[in-house]
């Protein structure tokens, strides 16, 4: 029984991702920086719990949800081919209730909060659960995919503030052009096999010039937080902060430009970098701020 549980609990694990951090990293940056503009600083500790641990349980319900969604194609892709259901390790009813169990999870930390942000919270949870069904039919999935990991960023000025000033709006949308950039990269590791199997993906729409579409929603990107910071009143340290992120992102352009699958793959995750150093600005402002 105790080996059967832990086969469970092992397998349970790879469908939520625990074992690839990434995915959290990259949700969890644009929420920390709302929550640090919203507030002005460091946000009330109990509401940073809320946001860290929603935004865990969230992505890994995303994980699942997307690998039932994909449990006919994972087997087909190099990169996805030992995941739960390419191996036949999991049922549809096992993944469909741990979905349900981590959405109800996220649900009961966030009613201490108040009704916008529960209200916002019911589309970001319809958003994370719908995604990965776009890639049958939409052929710019990674739009779709970027409204639904930006929404923290509204959410997170809800929860402070108990409202959704344009500021935040203007945020959600550059963080929309960061995500599209990425998972783009992302998609491009992938191209030859989603080409091959029929998969709608932006780096598949985007043809020849996925590259310079990557580059100009990082562009976009960087001058709307510009322009975030220019409103929130925040000073050089932040603009440098923007500063060291357009130089990882044109590091990024280097590896992306040779189309090396495994290049693109190491871009999605360098991605990683530009968010922390983004946090570190901000933090460091509000600190010396102080």
């Amino acid at each position: 029984m105790n080996a059967l549980i832990k086969d469970r609990f092992t397998v349970y694990c790879q469908l939520m991702r625990i074992d690839k951090p990434i995915g959290t990293l990259l949700l969890l940056w644009p929420t920390l920086w709302a929550l640090w503009i919203a507030a002005d600083g460091l946000p009330p500790l109990s509401i940073l719990a809320i946001f860290v641990a929603g935004t865990f349980l969230m992505r890994s319900a995303g994980c699942v949800i997307n690998d039932y969604a994909d449990r006919e194609f994972d087997g087909l892709v190099e990169r996805t081919s030992q995941r739960p259901f390419a191996r036949k390790a999991v049922s549809t009813r096992e993944a469909l209730t741990l979905t349900v169990v981590l959405c109800l999870a996220s649900l009961l930390l966030i009613l201490p909060l108040n009704l916008l942000t529960l209200e916002l919270s019911v589309g970001a949870a319809f958003l994370a659960v719908s995604y990965p069904f776009t890639k049958r039919f939409f052929p710019l999935p990674q739009a779709y995919l970027g409204i639904a990991f930006s929404f923290g960023i509204p959410m997170a000025f809800a929860a402070v503030r108990d409202t959704v000033p344009p500021v935040g709006w203007l945020m959600m949308l550059a963080t929309w052009a960061w995500i599209f950039a990425y998972d783009t990269a992302y998609a491009m590791a992938d191209k030859p096999d989603d080409l091959r199997i029929g998969i709608h993906t932006s780096a598949v729409t985007l043809g020849h010039h996925d590259v310079a579409g990557i580059m100009v929603c990082q562009a976009v990107f960087l001058a709307l937080l510009a322009v975030v910071g220019r409103i929130a009143g925040l000073g050089l340290v932040w603009y440098a902060a923007i500063a060291v992120s357009a130089i990882l992102i044109g590091r990024q352009y280097l590896q992306l430009r040779t189309r090396d699958r495994g290049l693109c793959f190491k871009v999605f995750l360098d991605n990683n970098q530009v968010g922390a150093a983004l946090f570190a600005g901000l933090a460091l402002h509000y600190l010396i701020a102080s």
